[in-house]
């Protein structure tokens, strides 16, 4: 069949080209004059708005509460947690003036905030009755990326932090867990994306955690992309900021810490995982728009049907609109299908003297006809379904085709060489090990997972195993 959209590149052929092709046709976000930073469109502005309302909901079921802390943050309090420090340092952008006058101290733009919320905690925590504290931001940071690339990296992007302390320790690796299953199910029910969940390896976690969680997708070229994490700070940040509180035995102790987040690169995501060479395709748990219906002609019977439609729809919690603007239906048609629109109706004059409308499917293109008279409302909600979990259904079968197993480095790099994907393989816990796999295009480990041993050596040294580890290349 004939490539409908002339602008794009076929993924088949250049991925990359495809994937930049698809954020300009669908105009999801387009490129600044401010170098490594990107404009978010309203298309794709609004992907990101439907994110946060779903998860912020969630977010707040379980007692979290939003807040907002400053930008900038000192030196001095940057540089009291020196991990965290450590690994951010060459990404850190720094103002050092302010008008004409220099600065006495230089201030961080904040790459993270697990500083500002010590500072904030540690003079609002007396004693155990302050506690828990359940906070989240939704927010921009700056992190000064050398290679960029809409929404996968940007030197500024948008994103939610959440950072909670607790008065146990049992609490607070409960938090880091429970934050893990809800970007764990928010990617298979709403994104349709079926992602894996494990702990990082002490060469991947978060710079001054004590463990890291993540969520990791494959894309349908076979690269990872690390999709919301989930960090145990125990103690350390607490006993660096001096967070103390007087617990139920009436002593003195340091509040136990957690921090959660994940950002735009869920739109980079829902694109590389879901999307064709004829544009944008959405899951309608997450399309803002679900539906699309197209009048053809100038017939007041089709007009009306149309917004009798609309109104029905609208009042059943499905967002639809009318496309009524004075282009051609082709070019209607075409605009839909680039936009990942999940449904599209068409109602034509001749459609009408048979009684009939036509149900166009975004995900699969096909065109189905239904007699007008159908429970209208029924019938859609029931295809939204349907094509989310036909959706699901698709990229697992193409994850689980690019999810292979290795025994050797020998494995590893023929599998690299012949198609990227997840490969699991067994490692000695030794990152030695761990930096000579990296050696083989960059491979690194995405996380260590609790399934059965593939086999008892490592897979790299061949002494015996302590972890079976999903590695990949990653974005």
């Amino acid at each position: 069949m004939e490539k409908q959209n002339k602008k794009i590149t076929s993924r088949d052929v250049d991925f990359a080209k495809w994937y930049t092709d698809i954020v300009s046709s669908a105009k999801l976000a387009d490129y600044s004059s401010v170098k490594g930073c990107i404009t978010i469109e309203p298309n794709g502005y609004a992907i990101w708005e439907k994110m946060q309302q779903i998860l912020d909901k969630e977010f707040k079921k379980l007692g979290h509460v939003n807040c907002q802390m400053p930008l900038l943050i000192p030196e001095s309090l940057l540089k009291k947690e020196t991990d965290l420090v450590e690994g951010f340092a060459p990404e850190v952008a720094w103002v050092t003036s302010g008008g004409q006058k220099e600065l006495e101290e230089r201030l961080c733009i904040r790459p993270t905030s697990e500083t500002l919320f010590c500072d904030y905690y540690k003079n609002h925590v007396k004693s155990y009755r302050d506690l828990p504290k359940l906070y989240n931001q939704w927010c921009n940071v700056l992190r000064w990326e050398h290679e960029t690339r809409p929404f996968l990296r940007s030197r500024e992007f948008l994103w939610q932090e959440g950072h909670t302390i607790h008065a146990t320790d049992e609490e607070a690796r409960r938090e880091v867990n429970e934050m893990m299953d809800v970007y764990y199910r928010f990617h298979h029910d709403i994104l349709a994306i079926p992602s894996i969940k494990g702990i990082k390896t002490e060469k991947e976690k978060f710079s001054g955690a004590v463990y890291t969680l993540t969520n990791e997708a494959l894309m349908y070229n076979g690269i990872a992309l690390q999709a919301g994490t989930s960090h145990y700070f125990g103690q350390k940040f607490s006993q660096a900021y001096d967070v103390k509180f007087t617990n139920k035995d009436n002593k003195e102790e340091y509040v136990y810490q957690t921090s959660w987040g994940t950002t735009t690169r869920m739109i980079g995501e829902l694109i590389m995982v879901h999307s064709d060479d004829y544009g944008l395709v959405l899951p309608p748990r997450i399309a803002p728009r679900q539906v699309v219906i197209i009048p053809i002609g100038n017939s007041c019977d089709v007009h009306a049907l149309a917004r009798k439609i609309n109104d029905l729809l609208s009042s059943n919690d499905i967002t639809s609109y009318i496309d009524d603007s004075e282009k051609s239906p082709g070019f209607k048609f075409a605009e839909a299908e680039v936009n990942g629109i999940p449904i599209r109706i068409e109602i034509g004059t001749r459609d009408l003297l048979e009684n009939k409308i036509t149900f166009v499917r975004r995900d699969t293109r096909e065109k189905i006809v239904e007699s007008v008279d159908i429970n209208i409302e029924k019938y859609v909600k029931e295809l939204l379904d349907k094509i989310q979990i036909d959706m699901y259904n698709k990229a697992l079968e193409r994850r689980n085709k690019l999810t292979f197993v290795a025994h050797n480095l020998s494995d590893i790099e023929n599998i690299l060489n012949t198609q990227p994907g997840f490969i699991h393989a067994m490692w000695c816990g030794d990152v030695s090990c761990e930096n000579k796999i990296k050696d083989i295009k960059g491979c690194k480990s995405r996380c260590i997972i609790d399934e059965s041993p593939i086999d008892d050596k490592c897979v790299c040294c061949g002494k015996k195993a302590k972890h079976h580890v999903v590695w990949a290349i990653q974005y």
